[in-house]
């Protein structure tokens, strides 16, 4: 089909732009829109990448998005996973959002937003999300409610084991297939080629280089005794070994991305893709990131400049630069506009890039790109930082802000701090203190929810297996007088299937447990002794943080009728011998 002239208007800051004629006539019907691609990695920096010129790995096929597409020199996220996601997936800045934590119930991003996935489906699209979704886990907040048709991996905000764990698959506990970031780019591999005849949107965000720091020995004996030429400016606070397997774990990456854009030109769909790729916050560790301050968790630029590269063969100019500041908040409105697609609902505090990427040197007003994170904000303006602690940086001049150039520009820096306050006064960050929503169980269009031990407390002497919340289960439950609870807000009545995921030692079986709700209870007598060793330090490659795991076996504790509204979930021991359950999680079914 011969392209045509198609002029978008576009409003930014007062200012009308013109896009150029890359999108075709076609693509204005449902039919006929392109496919995206959208991959994100965790914890991996904007420096590791040969692209950005690290010689310490080699990322041909990640790169090449770069090289056949547009790259963006000036692109921020937030410091941490959850707060991104939320932004990539809204336009919107997370503090607006209810997202103020990565565990626990504070990546829960709130409902009344509609995501990219819920716009596209409405348009046709076939949605779905393969990876690390950090963003909710029950429904409403589950991937398959907020428009993704389907959803293989974890919505928690890391995972204890990348070789085969369990994971889930539309709500159902499933196990994986090998090493995690192979078989979630198979899945996103095998929705392209089942639904290549229509419009898709695959939204893959891949759990590595987060920690724990798991890789194939394919991939870390290319590093394990690498000499590295590029390291962090101040050496003594890098862990070399740690590097080591961040690298190998990028090339994997980069090795999954290869297969993906193979199987597009293979089915003929290059030409017809947008394929997306980023990070999601700094460097998870001290290593070679371009001279820049900060890491993973800093609102320094270090912390928050990751790569964004967008490739769409015979539409985007090949080896395009961009230079113009742009965020997260920006992916939504973008991808939207390179769709021709409007959307009376959608509202968004950022832009549609699509005027810079055909025209690079298009007329520009500056504007500013707030971070935020644990009490901490800094903003980005296209010349100055102006950082947490009101230090103004020239970023153009001092990349690696090391000048504190306030005193010098005071009406500068005082114009920044009054924006800062503005922004902050509008957008309050929710905190563990002001977020009262409880979990939510039994959404009346979803038939699986998850209380996981992530999302409880315990009393007495029960413990956390470790004291960052996600992937942990509890243990040491050795009094009937303590017990675990869940506050939740039950949203259909009716019966509900209970299965626990449990381990217990020898001699211990006949623990007698009870789960209440309100004046509804179940109780059960566990049987089958169920004792596992712990997992996990046997593939790490640098010790661990993160809890271990074990392999939890699930048990029918039978058919609970359950109530709505908001009532704590309880789950009692009525008798033991010596101990116990270790508990990992309750998974609720409805019955029709």
């Amino acid at each position: 089909m011969r392209p045509i002239i198609i002029i978008i208007w576009y409003c930014c800051f007062g200012l009308l732009w013109c896009c150029k004629e890359q999108i075709q006539e076609a693509k204005k019907s449902d039919e006929g829109r392109p496919n995206i691609v959208l991959i994100m990695a965790d914890d991996q920096g904007w420096g590791d990448l040969s692209f950005h010129g690290n010689t310490n790995l080699n990322t041909p096929h990640i790169d090449a998005i770069a090289k056949k597409g547009v790259s963006f020199s000036n692109f921020f996220v937030q410091p941490v996973c959850s707060p991104t996601r939320a932004e990539l997936l809204t336009g919107n800045y997370f503090t607006r959002l209810g997202v103020h934590d990565t565990s626990a119930g504070g990546e829960r991003m709130d409902i009344g937003v509609p995501t990219i996935a819920e716009i596209l489906k409405n348009h046709g699209y076939k949605t779905a999300a393969f990876g690390k979704w950090h963003n909710g886990m029950q429904p409403p907040y589950h991937p398959n409610s907020r428009g993704f048709d389907e959803f293989y991996g974890f919505a928690s905000g890391h995972w204890g084991n990348y070789f085969s764990p369990l994971l889930e698959h539309n709500g159902e506990l499933v196990q994986g297939d090998g090493f995690l970031a192979d078989d979630l780019t198979d899945r996103a591999i095998s929705f392209i080629q089942t639904h290549k005849n229509k419009p898709f949107f695959v939204y893959l965000p891949l759990n590595t280089p987060h920690s724990p720091m798991q890789v194939p020995d394919t991939y870390w004996n290319r590093f394990k005794d690498k000499e590295l030429n590029m390291t962090y400016q101040n050496p003594e606070e890098e862990d070399i070994t740690f590097t080591r397997a961040a690298l190998a774990m990028v090339e994997n990456i980069d090795a999954n991305v290869g297969r993906v854009s193979e199987h597009l030109k293979t089915l003929g769909l290059e030409e017809n893709t947008i394929v997306v790729y980023l990070s999601d916050n700094g460097p998870n560790g001290w290593r070679w990131n371009g001279g820049l301050r900060g890491k993973k968790g800093a609102t320094d630029e270090g912390g928050v400049k990751t790569p964004f590269f967008i490739q769409w063969k015979d539409h985007i100019k090949p080896g395009i630069q961009v230079d113009r500041i742009s965020g997260s908040i920006d992916i939504t409105p973008t991808l939207l506009g390179l769709l021709d697609i409007t959307d009376t609902e959608f509202k968004a505090d950022g832009i549609n890039l699509a005027p810079w990427i055909f025209e690079p040197n298009s007329a520009y007003k500056d504007r500013i790109i707030y971070n935020h994170w644990a009490g901490r904000t800094s903003l980005r303006t296209q010349q100055y930082r102006l950082d947490d602690e009101n230090r103004l940086y020239d970023m153009v001049n001092d990349p690696g802000q090391k000048l504190d150039i306030a005193e010098k520009f005071p009406k500068i820096r005082d114009s920044l701090v009054l924006q800062k306050r503005k922004w902050l006064s509008k957008y309050p960050p929710l905190t563990k203190e002001t977020d009262d929503r409880p979990f939510t169980l039994g959404h009346p269009n979803f038939k699986f929810t998850q209380l996981p031990a992530r999302d409880a407390m315990a009393t007495g002497d029960i413990e956390r297996s470790n004291r960052f919340p996600n992937n942990t289960f509890f243990t040491n439950w050795t009094q009937t007088k303590d017990s675990i609870y869940w506050d939740v807000e039950t949203l259909k009545k009716g019966s509900y299937q209970v299965t626990l995921y449990y381990t217990i030692p020898e001699g211990n079986s006949g623990a007698e447990i009870m789960l209440q709700q309100g004046k509804n209870t179940m109780r059960t007598t566990i049987s089958a002794v169920h004792d596992p060793p712990l997992r996990g330090m046997e593939n790490d490659r640098v010790e661990r943080m993160e809890s271990y795991v074990k392999d939890f076996k699930p048990w029918n504790m039978g058919v609970m009728e359950l109530d709505t509204g908001r009532m704590p979930f309880v789950l009692k021991l009525d008798r033991i011998k010596s101990t116990g359950p270790d508990v990992r999680l309750l998974q609720f079914e409805r019955i029709e």
